[in-house]
């Protein structure tokens, strides 16, 4: 079962304007394995997967199923030739319910040729019983966390009876029981003869999961070789073309007096009894299992979502946050988790993106000054090592880690204080990860307050000076440097003491 090619794919060739995002690729995945393809974001892996689901056209090149060579034409077309795709970013529709969501694309019809909705309810009782979910069928996705979400897009992609399922960063946003989940859930469809391509950035599960592993650099294939004959090193090596000896470039800052103090915040059934700090020069962490409750707190912090009680001070002054506008003129700001749905606008451009938050710097005296905003975000750009095509580029082209600096320079137009950032390196790739750290320390060191929430233990272990831990919606413990430790972390996150 393990050695017959089930898909093939050769010559395979992709131009953008300005960018070629794939050079003759050859790439062939066995019947009943997991193959795993690394590269930096912008290698060219999701492209590739997005020409063999038939969301972008080869301009040359050529794809074989069972040896058969086939031109995907649509998805639809895709799905009838046994393939399915898990998308690293989740464009789902917030007002669709648990049950649309699920059967989209092939929802029960009556003879009358209406939607069946007693069959669709029905159909997705007995799926939701048998996954395990705890959802209910009419349950809109807007009131499901990005976890949620992931988890229910990853099954609806295995239900379908796929022979190739193609997983682009399942794991970027679930826990790590929703993990193990997944990876019983992948050796049973081995057993069935499924093949599956498998991308992700963290190595240590491509290392648990893969057959064989390719790896994409600059929209080529550097190597391929079977998963036992290569290691963690060599693979990040091959993905960024270079030896990274200190993965966390965490340097020492002094230290100053308190910028943000956040005393008695409380939200019912949200959160409660919320009190910490964060100085100038510090990184401060927050870690927790999903669902904890960190995200909802910066939320509210930051004024996207309503509090009951407590008292902000900044600057040591006391400071009422109502809205988002009165954050920033706090000047505190927040990137968020879910870069889709709350972060970029796809659809405009780079620049406008970089520079909506900050345009009054560049409309004066009744006039845009568009050059200087050009200038500007130019310069912005470079500091931060964004690439682009051009500032006129769509975001929605860029890689999912030029996307986030992207984000990150627009905050850093408005010269803040105070920067929140909830989840800044996920779905990005190791090089990318580095230069967020890279531009984190540079914060820390200019004596701005960072928060930084993250489901990545080593990455707060790695870049923070104090971590406060959270369950259930109470911080249960906070942890000094010399603390730090996985295991210390887990036992405040599931509160044994």
């Amino acid at each position: 079962m393990g050695q017959e090619i089930k898909l093939r794919v050769t010559g395979i060739d992709k131009s953008f304007p300005g960018v070629k995002a794939l050079n003759k690729i050859e790439f062939a995945v066995r019947r009943g394995t997991v193959h795993a393809l690394c590269g930096e974001n912008g290698a060219g892996k999701s492209t590739l997967m997005k020409i063999i689901n038939g969301i972008y056209k080869p301009d040359a090149g050529q794809i074989f199923i069972d040896e058969r060579p086939v031109k995907i034409q649509n998805p639809i077309q895709a799905r009838s030739l046994g393939i399915a795709m898990i998308a690293q970013e989740l464009n789902y529709i917030p007002e669709m319910s648990v049950e649309e969501n699920l059967f989209l694309g092939r929802l029960p019809v009556t003879k009358m040729g209406n939607v069946n909705w007693r069959k669709l309810r029905k159909d997705t009782l007995e799926f939701l019983k048998a996954e395990k979910l705890p959802y209910r069928p009419d349950q809109k996705l807007k009131t499901l966390t990005v976890s949620d979400i992931q988890m229910l897009e990853i099954i609806k992609a295995i239900s379908n009876n796929a022979e190739i399922i193609v997983m682009d960063e399942p794991t970027s946003a679930i826990t790590q029981r929703e993990v193990e989940m997944l990876f019983k859930k992948i050796r049973i469809l081995k057993e069935k003869g499924v093949s599956i391509i498998y991308i992700s950035h963290k190595l240590d599960e491509v290392f648990q999961i893969a057959d064989d592993i390719t790896v994409f650099r600059d929209g080529s294939v550097i190597e391929s070789h079977p998963a036992e004959e290569m290691d963690m090193d060599q693979v990040i090596s091959l993905m960024v073309g270079r030896k990274m000896d200190n993965v966390y470039p965490k340097e020492s800052v002094p230290i100053g007096e308190k910028l943000l103090e956040v005393k008695d915040f409380y939200q019912p059934k949200i959160f409660k009894d919320i009190s910490f700090y964060a100085r100038k020069g510090e990184i401060v962490g927050f870690a927790g299992l999903v669902g904890a409750g960190r995200t909802e707190v910066m939320r509210a912090l930051f004024g996207l979502d309503h509090y009951e009680q407590g008292e902000i001070v900044i600057n040591n002054q006391k400071a009422e946050i109502k809205g988002v506008e009165d954050s920033i003129h706090h000047n505190m700001v927040m990137l968020s988790e879910d870069r889709r749905r709350y972060g970029i606008i796809p659809i405009r451009s780079v620049m406008e993106n970089a520079s909506i938050s900050s345009l009054e710097k560049f409309i004066y005296k009744g006039y845009a000054h568009e050059e200087e905003e050009k200038k500007t975000v130019a310069e912005y750009f470079k500091r931060m090592n964004v690439k682009t095509p051009s500032l006129d580029t769509r975001i929605q082209s860029l890689s999912g880690g030029n996307q986030q600096k992207v984000l990150l320079a627009k905050w850093m137009l408005r010269e803040p204080q105070i920067l929140i950032l909830d989840e800044p390196t996920r779905g990005i790739d190791v090089g990318a990860k580095f230069e967020i750290y890279k531009l984190i320390t540079e914060l820390a060191k200019q004596q701005k307050a960072v928060i930084m929430v993250s489901s990545e233990l080593p990455e707060l272990i790695g870049m923070c000076d104090r971590i406060y831990v959270m369950n259930q919606g109470k911080i249960t413990g906070e942890l000094e440097k010399n603390d730090f430790s996985q295991e210390a972390i887990m036992k405040y996150a599931t509160s044994i003491n």
